[in-house]
């Protein structure tokens, strides 16, 4: 089996412009691809994972894999997938988050001479003069097919600004400049940027009479067609600062039963026969499937050693036996703040677990909130100073556990 029909298997291929011509590039190690990341935040995401993978995978059978930083591309913002204009971020931010990016990209993707390669589209989209590229380009689309495009259609009832329309044209131009000067013969991206990529594909066909090819991968959804990667509106991050090893073990261990396996093909590296021998597994061993999820994915971005760690305090939590619960995400909290104990919705705020008291209020008339295995209905209640010095466990929804101690 090519790494193609592996692709195919493990329903990774969404859509592709030349199927056969893709094949023959992918299993003969003779693609020179690219995926884009732009700088919109400071860490990766979870949501990220499928294209570090693909990259991944493809460079193991042979192919160069080329990550190009969206130095110059962030600038502006993607409007795809969104019903509002993104944040304007300075090029400092820009700059910060795409040395962020490139550390992260290192515990997947190997690189240096003869191997993969990193690129920042702002050495080129930043030197551009604006009268010289529309004399170059702009002849080369179509304004009519751009507004029919699907990565428009969500701005377009609220008002697509003229900055974000020349976000596909940006894009292409970056296709059209790697062709020309690195030899890049394919794009892959999600499934949300299809009309994007092949604007990339005409683009050389025009200017070059070449032919280039694109791919998009599918996209991380779950049973519920929503993006995964978030939890309560919040990116996973694969910073650990942003959410530790134990956070992002639990993210995963608590996906739906019917995300699971499509979950484990798509994301992990486990041999396919080992897979197909999981999906017999009888329905009282999904909790295992999980484990076995959570586990290969934390190990992938924090290592084996953090993923144990992350399980032992797992199982340690669940199981209620007392056991080692020093990897939970903690909030050591100063004695003075807490001699007498400290208010349920004040301490939820202390550890992060809600953003304002008004969330921590909602959460727990909604019965989202336990303390120590008991769930809170008060929004008076105090965690006594005894539960804290103890380390209290606090329980957000189903997903989220942090510990609290005074220090």
């Amino acid at each position: 089996m090519g790494i193609y029909e592996e692709l195919q298997a493990r329903g990774l291929i969404a859509q592709v412009t030349d199927e056969p011509q893709i094949r023959e590039l992918v299993n003969n190690g003779k693609a020179k691809f690219y995926i884009g990341f732009d700088c919109t935040a400071d860490s990766l995401t979870a949501g990220h994972f499928m294209a570090l993978t693909l990259m991944k995978r493809l460079q193991m059978a042979g192919n160069t894999p080329i990550a190009l930083i969206g130095g110059g591309t962030t600038m502006i913002g993607d409007p795809s997938g969104r019903t509002d204009m993104r944040k304007m971020l300075t090029k400092e931010d820009i700059d910060h988050n795409a040395e962020c990016f490139k550390r992260q990209m290192e515990r997947f993707i190997e690189f240096g001479e003869g191997k993969a390669m990193m690129i920042n589209n702002a050495d080129w989209l930043l030197k551009l003069n604006y009268v010289e590229m529309l004399r170059e380009v702009g002849a080369c689309f179509s304004v009519n097919n751009m507004l029919r495009a699907e990565c428009y259609k969500q701005r377009m009832e609220k008002g697509l600004s003229f900055l974000e329309f020349n976000y596909m044209i940006m894009q292409s131009y970056d296709f059209y400049y790697l062709y020309k000067n690195y030899d890049c013969n394919l794009q892959f991206g999600g499934d949300d940027q299809w009309s994007n990529m092949l604007g990339g594909t005409e683009l050389i066909r025009r200017k070059l009479g070449k032919d280039a090819n694109a791919m998009t991968i599918t996209l991380l959804t779950d049973s519920q067609g929503k993006k995964m990667g978030k939890t309560a509106g919040n990116a996973v991050w694969l910073d650990p600062n942003k959410t530790s090893p134990f956070e992002f073990y639990q993210y995963w261990r608590n996906v739906g039963d019917a995300d699971v396996m499509k979950c484990i093909k798509m994301l992990t590296f486990l041999p396919l026969d080992e897979i197909e021998a999981m999906e017999k597994w009888e329905d009282s061993r999904i909790n295992e499937k999980k484990d076995v999820l959570a586990f290969e994915l934390t190990a992938l971005v924090h290592g084996k050693e953090e993923a144990e760690k992350a399980r032992e305090a797992s199982r340690s939590l669940f199981s209620g036996n007392g056991g080692d619960d020093s990897n939970m995400p903690t909030t050591v909290l100063p004695a003075s703040d807490a001699e007498n104990g400290m208010n349920i919705v004040d301490l939820m705020i202390a550890c992060g677990l809600a953003a304002s008291r008004g969330e921590a209020k909602r959460l727990i008339q909604q019965g989202g909130v336990s303390v120590d295995g008991e769930k809170v209905a008060d929004i008076g209640f105090t965690v006594s100073a005894d539960a804290l010095k103890a380390g209290a466990k606090i329980r957000k929804g189903k997903k989220i556990f942090h510990k609290a101690i005074i220090d």
